[in-house]
């Protein structure tokens, strides 16, 4: 299955169901399921800033659950300024600094996260 390797702490964000859209600077045409696996780094700020939607402890090096990639989006004002609307403390500014948006669905929280390590773009895992 497909995995994308994604910081923390918007990794737990996409898997608690904060965050609808992932951001990337490159464009795909995959469509369908794939895990999501929280990456050993860390965006410090964010974490402090977003600090009342997270646990006490993020997942680092962990395949954390699964979604659906529905569509990937050109990062436009409109979107920019809907998302901003939608939640602003998750979708600022900073968050818009890649060009494509991909839109997730069906969020699927794994009970036990699983190690593994993370690779750059898309990659696969095939012990689930």
């Amino acid at each position: 299955m497909k995995v994308l390797t994604i910081r923390q702490p918007w990794a737990t964000l996409i898997i608690e169901g904060y965050k609808r859209f992932e951001f990337r600077s490159w464009k795909t045409n995959f469509r369908g399921e794939f895990l999501i696996h929280a990456g050993k780094g860390i965006d410090k700020e964010a974490v402090e800033r977003l600090k009342k939607y997270l646990p006490d402890e993020l997942p680092k090096g962990k395949i954390l659950g699964k979604v659906t990639l529905t569509d990937c989006i050109a990062m436009n004002d409109e979107l920019a300024n809907m998302l901003a609307k939608e939640n602003n403390d998750i979708y600022t500014t900073h968050s818009f600094s890649r060009n494509y948006a991909f839109q997730l669905e069906n969020v699927q929280k794994f009970d036990t996260p699983i190690d593994a390590k993370g690779q750059l773009g898309f990659w696969n895992y095939d012990e689930i």
